[in-house]
């Protein structure tokens, strides 16, 4: 069997590392490619030089190879229409289509879905003016939360706790274009008071199988402070989503937007990732996204037992209602090390010590996300660099293992959070 795996990060490298460990891949001839992949994924795939948004070239490629199966990590691929393109020459692909991506890829649709079908969200209006903006803001007051409404890498939304800041973060989307053209049309939303959790399911657009919960860490420096990230790190389970409560969500939230989709003529097949807030009145969806989650899943594939690769074509052949998904009853964490002076400017090609070390530890797996290779070395070629991810008996055990891996691991301006998974730990007696 033949895959390819399109993307280059964290999240990419955690699919990788999972699809070799199918049986399927015990079978003669089979391979793995990634595209563009890292010097991370270049140790268990081969790395395929070809951009991720570069669909005709993945296409082209696909078909040379004779893939059998390509499963696609950003969402950028498919608010392209990569699922279209490779579904309408005949190829096996995971994901969603592009008109079911646009569930994450505008914002405005997300919501005018979720109020048109009762599913529980914050309060809101859109708008492409700035002037009716700022005058919402001024009838509104804060706190409030100001979104740019196309994709903007999990950092455009800004929460702000004054009118000031409110004004300020309308500007920085649509007057400075901080976000490109994710800014020109932008949403202001309530502001929503709560715990923050992610849940991300495999659906087939009929039945809805969820994973495990999980809770990311989305600003950059420890106690929750600094800008917004794309992950700084997760822990799963999040013991905020009890059981009652995934029930409440799968029946209020994921199984109404699926079913919506369908209802849209936008059949959703792939992933529905869906981040929640548990409010005082139940939970609320804060935003939807399309595919796997960044780092999310890094622990997630980690606990998985299942053959992923079992599950992916099931989704493709609408027959996801006959597969049981098993996971590990341990928790597993995920510490991000990035690049110092991420989301802003930072450096890259700088070594990267003790990834051996890393590496050679018990329930630990390093998942390279912006690496390289420069003269047999491995180097940092992004802002979120590493994923360093353990398993544990519990969320404690696990935090430790995961910060006992990061100690052994070391470049010029390594940053990394240090309170991933406390808000997860009852404190010691």
């Amino acid at each position: 069997m033949k895959v390819l795996v399109v993307g280059s990060g964290g999240r990419e490298h955690a699919l990788v590392w999972k699809i070799a460990n199918s049986s399927r891949f015990t079978t003669h001839g089979s391979r793995i490619f990634c595209a563009p992949g890292n010097a991370g994924i270049a140790q268990i795939a081969e790395c395929v030089d070809i951009k991720a948004e570069d669909i005709s070239g993945l296409l082209e490629f696909a078909k040379k190879e004779g893939i059998d199966l390509t499963v696609v990590g950003p969402e950028g691929p498919l608010t392209l229409g990569i699922v279209d393109d490779f579904e309408k020459a005949g190829l096996r692909i995971f994901g969603a289509s592009k008109r079911a991506a646009e569930i994450e890829w505008s914002k405005a649709f997300s919501k005018s879905l979720m109020k048109k079908y009762a599913i529980p969200t914050a309060g809101y209006e859109v708008f492409t003016d700035r002037e009716r903006a700022v005058s919402y803001l001024k009838e509104k007051g804060a706190p409030i939360v100001v979104k740019a409404s196309g994709l903007a890498a999990g950092k455009g939304v800004i929460v702000a706790t004054t009118l000031n800041e409110a004004v300020s973060a309308v500007d920085l989307i649509m007057r400075d274009k901080a976000f490109g053209p994710a800014g020109d049309e932008l949403i202001i939303e309530e502001f929503l008071e709560g715990e923050e959790v992610s849940l991300l399911a495999f659906t087939d657009g009929k039945t809805v199988l969820p994973m495990p919960s999980a809770q990311d860490h989305k600003r950059v420096f420890d106690n929750d402070e600094g800008p917004n990230t794309g992950g700084m790190g997760v822990y799963s389970p999040a013991p905020v989503l009890t059981k009652a409560l995934l029930d409440t969500v799968m029946k209020e939230i994921m199984i109404p937007a699926v079913k919506g989709m369908a209802s849209e003529g936008r059949p959703y097949k792939g992933i529905l990732y869906a981040g929640l807030i548990i409010t005082g009145n139940g939970p609320k969806v804060l935003e939807f996204n399309a595919r796997f989650g960044d780092p999310e899943t890094q622990p997630l594939m980690m606990r998985m037992k299942t053959d992923i690769l079992e599950v992916m074509e099931a989704v493709i052949d609408e027959r996801l209602y006959g597969i049981k998904i098993e996971w590990d009853d341990r928790a597993s964490v995920c510490v991000v090390m990035a690049a110092g002076g991420y989301p802003g400017d930072y450096r890259k090609g700088d070594e990267i010590i003790g990834l051996d070390d890393a590496a050679g530890m018990d329930e630990v797996t390093v998942f390279h996300a912006g690496t390289a290779l420069k003269d047999s070395k491995i180097v940092t070629n992004g802002g979120r660099v590493l994923g360093v991810t353990a398993s544990g008996s519990d969320i404690r055990e696990a935090v430790k293992e995961a910060y006992r891996a990061v100690s052994k691991i070391t470049w010029n301006g390594v940053h990394y959070r240090k309170d991933i998974g406390r808000r997860a730990i009852t404190p010691a007696k």
